[in-house]
């Protein structure tokens, strides 16, 4: 295996195991100063960022809402609470990287754009045996994952909202409805879309379709699946000061053209403009901190040149995945929250979800080039509903995909040798591709916990990933399989492949929504039931997974959060 994906562990500075008492900080704190890397944004001339001057709001500032990560959650919720003429410090532990610097080289683009820090996993998934280190492949970049992400944004289903009531007790999960449903977001899917251009909504045209996908829509018609592009959040035309996709693939290795939504050239230039945020680049938090009576006051970060700061705040909210959100609770544990901040209920941590996925390849006799094109303008949506005459509650998706060769060869057959796998490397031209997403069953033993063994780069103990198939994933994959298979053969495949799940992309659960607070962690608008002036706004919120590709709804949230946050400061209740 390449090197880019044996992250080693790093064990640093054991003294940091001593438990904290004094909850302004558990580290001596260096004299405030300007952070190094802070990137400066204001605008954008002819699409691309300009990056110059921004606002600068002191460490001693206790008016501030601080916002940690800025990916889809966190730079949307930045962006909504400054247009509200909220002072905001946004927080990003990565560095920036723009259109101009992004790698179309698969490698140098995951060693650029990956959370890299080391991670452990456990549990009986088959990501633990292939990518021990690489449990979660999320981004620490600003902009987030959504600087890497496919574009795919989907509706939660109404079902979906109420899947307790509507699967029944299922042995071995944690179902739960959702505190809100369809009804309460739809307002907001509305928004999201407009702003983020979503095509085949809002009259906005489709994007065309390439060979890959042209192979599936054959296939999926022979079978009676409906088939489309997909609604997209990449531009099919020219819309705000950035040009339409030029078809030229490399989507995951950030949008060069600039035509993908993303919060780094969306969001963030626009919370910045409004002379209310500041960004902070390769700001590290390490603990959340809080007064006597609970009430969140502040963050303990590391700088870019590894240093501890500590900014001060009215508001908190956490936006690090459904990886690094939990492991910062966890982190922040102190006398008055023994089991991590927010953790009366025991739930941090636990009922996470990554979707159930699998990958179906195909060899046809003519040359595919599926890496050519938008990777993921393709879907079959039919069998998103719930049947369970199919052996199996939930539903899934199939979406095209596609990986360039380098990452073709680590992850089509992970460890694989021989005259197998070598032919299906040679047919790496011929070769079309689906990806199979579908709604994940929530288990309290599938968790994120602190792994006291291994330390990261600043000392503190990293997140341990551990997962178990539930039987009902596994039943959904196989019949994923079986179809995504017969959609090929339909189209006239020579050989198929049924490709193992990848290291996980869509991390759900973990900080849970509950309507009781013995439930979950936070309530409908993300607020944790213990500290209401803590916030989540990530997809650790997600009660259950749903079968679509989560980003739509994170930002749907974000921005119905950001109203709540504007409220409740206005009327003094937080």
């Amino acid at each position: 295996m390449t090197r880019a994906i044996c992250i080693a562990a790093l064990t640093i500075s054991p003294g940091y195991r001593s438990r904290p008492t004094r909850r302004a900080g558990r580290f001596p704190l260096t004299r405030p100063r300007p952070d190094l890397g802070a990137a400066l944004i204001t605008k954008r001339r002819n699409g691309v960022t300009d990056y110059t001057n921004q606002r600068v709001f002191d460490h001693d500032d206790d008016g501030v809402v601080v916002v940690i990560g800025s990916g889809a959650g966190g730079g949307t919720l930045a962006n909504g609470l400054a247009r509200q003429g909220i002072k905001v410090v946004l927080l990003e532990a990565g560095g920036l990287h723009t259109r101009t610097d992004f790698h179309t080289d698969e490698w140098r683009a995951y060693e650029q754009l990956s959370w890299l820090d080391p991670r452990t996993t456990s549990g009986s998934w088959r990501v633990a045996q292939d990518f021990p280190n690489l449990p979660a492949w999320i981004c620490k970049t600003v902009g987030g994952s959504t600087s890497h992400w496919s574009a795919c944004s989907l509706r939660i289903q109404p079902h979906e909202f109420e899947a307790r009531t509507r699967y029944g007790a299922i042995e071995g999960t944690t179902l739960l409805d959702w505190p809100i449903g369809y009804d309460d977001l739809a307002p907001y899917y509305d928004r999201a879309e407009r702003r983020l251009n979503v095509t085949r909504t809002n009259d906005i045209p489709g994007l065309p379709g390439n060979n890959n996908f042209k192979v599936m829509y054959a296939g999926a018609r022979k079978l009676g699946y409906e088939c489309n592009t997909g609604r997209m959040a990449i531009n099919s035309r020219q819309a705000d000061g950035r040009d339409p996709c030029q078809q030229r693939g490399f989507c995951f290795q950030g949008c060069r053209s600039g035509a993908k939504w993303s919060t780094l050239n969306t969001e963030i230039p626009e919370a910045l403009a409004t002379g209310n945020c500041e960004m902070r680049t390769r700001a590290h938090v390490a603990e959340i901190t809080h007064d006597a009576s609970g009430k969140v006051t502040g963050v303990s970060y590391f700088d870019g040149n590894a240093e501890l700061r500590h900014q001060k705040a009215r508001v908190v909210a956490v936006a690090g995945n459904s990886i690094e959100t939990p492991r910062l609770l966890l982190n922040s544990a102190s006398t008055l929250f023994p089991d991590g901040l927010a953790n009366g209920s025991g739930h941090v941590g636990k009922h996470y979800m990554r979707h159930m996925t699998g990958s179906v390849y195909a060899a046809f006799e003519q040359p595919v080039h599926m890496y050519r094109g938008t990777v993921m303008a393709g879907i079959i949506p039919d069998e998103s509903r719930h049947d369970d005459s199919r052996g199996f509650a939930g539903g899934y998706e199939m979406e095209t995909i596609a990986l360039g060769l380098p990452l073709a060869a680590a992850f089509l057959n992970p460890g694989a040798w021989g005259r197998d796998f070598t032919r299906m490397i040679d047919q790496y031209d011929h070769l079309a591709a689906m990806w199979l997403v579908g709604e994940d069953m929530p288990r309290d033993t599938n968790r994120v916990t602190l792994n006291q063994e291994v330390r990261d780069q600043h000392g503190l103990p990293v997140a341990n990933v551990h997962y178990d198939d539930h039987d009902n994933d596994v039943a959904m994959r196989n019949h994923a399989y079986r179809q995504g298979s017969d959609v090929y053969r339909a189209a006239g495949a020579v050989d198929v492949y049924e490709v193992p799940p990848y290291p996980s992309t869509h991390n759900l659960g973990t900080c849970r929504m509950s309507e009781k607070p013995e439930d979950g962690v936070c309530n409908g608008f993300g607020q944790t039931h213990e500290v209401n002036n803590l916030f989540i706004a990530d997809g650790s919120q997600f009660t259950t997974s749903a079968a679509e590709n989560p980003t739509l709804t994170i930002i749907a949230m974000a921005m119905r959060q950001a109203e709540h946050i504007g409220e409740q400061m206005k009327s003094r209740t937080i």
